[in-house]
C-alpha cells in the first residue's frame, strides 16, 4: 500500500512547556490591568472558558512524570499542523465515569490511582497474560507521534501524544488463526469513578475494533501526551488512540483487551444504536442524525473548517474498507 506522509512538526513550532505552565497567571494578570477585552481574552482562551467557569478549577497540570519518547520519523504518523494548547487539552474532556460536563472532568479525576496498573490481555490468542503498566513501557519503545482527533459532536484537537502500536502488544500475544475483532474495557471502579454508581451508560465503556484496524501502523496505545505521563482525565494510564476514527472509539483508562472471533459490545452502539456505529469512521458526508458532519470547530478556534475524510488519513487507511458501503456501515 502506497503512503503518503507530511513532513514532521519542526521542533521550533513547538510552544515552550512553561509557556502553557503560565498561561493562566498570564491571563489573569493582563485582566488585573486591563489589557484584555473580552474579545481578546475569547480569542486566546475559547468562549468556552470565559463562559463555562472553566478558571475555577484548579489547572491540571502536567503529568507527574516526563517520558523518553523518540519522535517519529514517518511522515504519514505525524499531522503537520499547529498544536492544540496544552490546557485545552487536559480542561476539554469526555470522560463520563467522572461527569458530564467537559470542564468539570478535571476536577472530578484528580484522586483517579493508576499505579500499581494491569491490563489482561486474552482471548483468542496463543499466549494470553496480564502486564503491569510498567513492564509495557519497558517492553516496547515509546514514539511521540502527533495526530488529529476528532470528536463525533463536531470539535477537534492536534495532540502529541506518546505510546506505542497497539500491533507490537497483540503479535506478543499471537492472534490465533479465528481471531477477527479486538475487544477493550475501561475500569470499573464506581468508588473511583462516580458516574459508574449511577445507569447513565452499561458499564464498564468497552469498544473495539477489527483485528486489520487493530493492527494498523496509525493505531496506538497512548501512555502520555505533551511528553508526559498521561493526566487522569485524558484516559490514564493507558488508551486507545485511532485517529481516524471519531473520539469515542479510542477508549480511556483500559484494563482489558480481548481477542475475538466475532463482533464485539460496544457501549454507545448499544446505549444509541441509529446514532452510532461500530466502525465510527470520520466521515463528512453521513451526518449524525441530530447534527452535520461536515465540518468542525478545532478547538481554539472561532471559525469552521472542513471535515476530512477518515479525519484526513484517507491514504492510510481507505483500503481497509474497499467495497465497504460507507452509509451504511457508519
Amino acid at each position: 500500500m502506497l503512503i503518503k506522509r507530511p513532513a514532521d512538526i519542526k521542533s521550533s513550532e513547538i510552544t515552550p512547556e512553561q509557556v502553557y505552565i503560565h498561561r493562566r497567571a498570564f491571563l489573569r494578570q493582563a485582566l488585573a490591568q486591563g489589557a484584555l477585552t473580552v474579545g481578546s481574552l475569547a480569542a486566546t482562551t475559547g468562549l468556552y472558558y470565559l463562559f463555562a467557569g472553566a478558571n475555577r478549577r484548579p489547572p491540571a497540570g502536567l503529568g507527574p512524570a516526563k517520558l523518553s519518547a523518540t519522535p517519529v520519523r514517518d511522515p504519514a504518523l505525524t499531522a503537520d499542523e499547529a498544536l492544540t494548547d496544552y490546557d485545552d487539552i487536559t480542561h476539554y474532556n469526555n470522560f463520563y465515569e467522572f461527569s458530564t460536563a467537559k470542564h468539570d472532568v478535571a476536577y472530578e479525576a484528580r484522586a483517579l490511582v493508576t499505579r500499581p496498573w494491569t491490563v489482561a490481555v486474552e482471548g483468542d490468542v496463543h499466549r494470553p497474560r496480564a502486564f503491569d503498566l510498567d513492564e509495557l513501557t519497558r517492553l516496547f519503545p515509546l514514539e511521540e507521534r502527533v495526530y488529529r482527533l476528532r470528536c463525533v459532536e463536531g470539535w477537534s484537537m492536534v495532540i502529541p501524544w506518546v505510546g506505542f502500536p497497539l500491533a507490537d502488544l497483540l503479535k506478543l500475544v499471537e492472534p490465533l488463526g479465528k481471531a477477527q475483532f479486538v475487544a477493550f474495557e475501561t475500569l470499573h471502579d464506581p468508588k473511583q469513578f462516580p458516574l459508574q454508581r449511577g445507569r447513565l451508560l452499561d458499564w464498564p465503556y468497552r469498544e473495539g475494533l477489527r483485528l486489520d484496524e487493530a493492527f494498523h501502523p496509525l493505531t496506538l496505545l497512548a501512555v502520555g501526551l505533551y511528553g508526559k505521563t498521561l493526566p487522569n482525565q485524558n484516559g490514564a494510564p493507558l488508551r486507545l488512540v485511532v485517529p481516524w476514527k471519531y473520539g469515542f472509539k479510542s477508549i480511556k483508562s483500559i484494563v482489558r483487551i480481548v481477542v475475538m472471533d466475532h463482533m464485539p459490545r460496544t457501549t454507545w452502539r448499544e446505549a444509541v444504536p441509529r446514532e452510532y456505529g461500530f466502525y465510527a469512521n470520520v466521515n463528512p458526508q453521513v451526518s449524525h442524525p441530530r447534527w452535520s458532519q461536515a465540518t468542525e470547530r478545532r478547538i481554539g478556534e472561532f471559525t469552521r473548517r472542513p471535515t476530512l475524510l477518515f479525519n484526513g488519513y484517507a491514504d492510510q487507511v481507505a483500503s481497509l474498507y474497499a467495497g465497504m458501503d460507507l452509509r451504511k456501515y457508519y
